[in-house]
C-alpha cells in the first residue's frame, strides 16, 4: 500500500473548494495510454489549471495497474521537470464495486469514484458509506452518483435516463459521507448524447435540477459526467478520413460554461480524447502513406490534444490560470 501523498498527487477537496468560490470546474480528464497522460499534464500546465486525472476500470485493466500507478506518478514528475506548479489528483472514474475502489486507494490514488446509481438507493447508500469510510481513514476523497446517466463509454452502459431527484440528495449525501456528488441533468455518455438530426435540436441540460440541487445543498461539489462537446471540427475529421460518424452530437459549451456559475465544480472529459486522436491519426495516416513510426501519429494526436484542452480550460471550464489559487 502506498499513500497518494508519496507519489506527489492532490486531495480535490482543495480544488472543489477554491472552484466553488470562484464559480470554475476542475476538469477531469480521462486517460488510457502515455500520450493522452502527456497531453493532459501538457495542457493543463501551459494553461495553468488544476487536473483531474480519470482512469477507468476498463482502462486499468488496459493499462496495468501497477504501470498506473508509477506513470500517476510520472505525470507529477513531468510538471515538476516542465516547470508547471499545477496540482494533480489521481481518481478512479466509475468505481463499480468497494473492493475495486479499495484497491485503487492502496496503489496511491488521491480519489475514488463509486458508481452505485444502477442500484437500488439503499444500497447505493450503503456501499458508498463503506467505501466512504475506508477512504476518509487515508484522507483521499469519495464522489458518488445519484441518477443514472444513459449511453455507452468504457464499461459503462444504460439504456435509459433517469434525473437526479433532488429530494433525495440531502438524505444521500448526509448518510454516505461522500465529498461530491455526480448528478444527472441531461448529460450523457459517448459521441451518441442526443436522439436528434441535428445541432439545433440539442434539448438544454435540466438546470431547474441543477438549481434545486444547489439550494439544497449548499456549497457542496457537484459533478457533470458525459460533458464531452464532440466538437464538429474533429467529427467531420473523421468522416472525411474514412470513419463514419453520423448524428454524433455532445453537449454545447456554453451550457457547461453556464453550470459552473450554478455549482459544478468538476466536469468529466472522456469522449473528446477519443475522439481528438481518431481524427488526427486517421488524418496523419491518409496524408503520410509512407510512414509507420508511432512516435510520430501519435505524437501529432497528443499536439492536438494539447490545443482542445488549452481551449477547454479557458474558454469552456474556466480553470484557466486558478492553479496559483489551490
Amino acid at each position: 500500500m502506498v499513500s497518494y501523498k508519496e507519489l506527489g498527487f492532490s486531495n480535490t477537496k482543495g480544488m472543489f473548494e477554491v472552484a466553488l468560490e470562484r464559480k470554475f470546474a476542475v476538469p477531469g480528464y480521462n486517460a488510457s495510454n502515455l500520450e493522452q497522460l502527456q497531453g493532459i499534464i501538457i495542457g493543463c500546465g501551459e494553461s495553468d489549471s488544476p487536473v483531474i486525472v480519470q482512469i477507468t476500470q476498463t482502462s486499468l485493466k488496459y493499462i496495468n495497474k501497477s504501470m498506473v500507478r508509477y506513470m500517476g506518478k510520472g505525470c507529477v514528475e513531468m510538471a515538476n521537470d516542465l516547470g508547471y506548479n499545477i496540482p494533480i489528483a489521481l481518481h478512479l472514474d466509475h468505481g463499480g464495486s468497494f473492493e475495486l475502489c479499495k484497491s485503487c486507494i492502496d496503489l496511491g490514488y488521491s480519489s475514488v469514484m463509486f458508481d452505485g446509481s444502477h442500484l437500488e438507493y439503499e444500497e447505493n447508500i450503503n456501499i458508498t458509506k463503506k467505501i466512504v469510510l475506508y477512504a476518509h481513514e487515508r484522507d483521499v476523497s469519495v464522489e458518488a452518483e445519484l441518477g443514472v446517466i444513459a449511453g455507452i463509454e468504457d464499461h459503462m452502459k444504460a439504456s435509459d435516463h433517469y434525473y437526479t431527484n433532488p429530494e433525495q440528495v440531502e438524505d444521500f449525501v448526509n448518510r454516505t459521507g461522500c465529498d461530491s456528488l455526480a448528478i444527472a441533468i441531461g448529460t450523457s455518455h459517448g459521441a451518441y448524447k442526443f436522439k436528434v438530426e441535428k445541432a439545433e435540436d440539442i434539448p438544454d441540460l435540466k438546470f431547474d435540477i441543477l438549481q434545486d440541487v444547489r439550494r439544497r445543498l449548499g456549497k457542496f461539489p457537484i459533478v457533470l459526467h458525459g460533458a464531452s462537446s464532440v466538437p464538429r471540427k474533429y467529427v467531420d475529421i473523421v468522416n472525411a478520413y474514412g470513419g463514419s460518424l453520423q448524428k454524433s452530437f455532445g453537449v454545447p459549451e456554453t451550457q457547461l460554461r453556464k453550470a459552473t456559475q450554478y455549482g459544478v465544480c468538476k466536469i468529466n472529459i472522456a469522449t473528446d480524447s477519443r475522439l481528438v486522436f481518431t481524427a488526427m491519426i486517421r488524418k496523419y495516416f491518409q496524408e503520410n502513406i509512407d510512414q509507420f513510426d508511432p512516435r510520430k501519429y501519435l505524437g501529432s494526436a497528443r499536439q492536438e490534444l494539447i490545443e482542445m484542452i488549452k481551449m477547454k480550460n479557458k474558454e469552456v471550464l474556466g480553470s484557466a490560470g486558478q492553479a496559483g489559487y489551490i
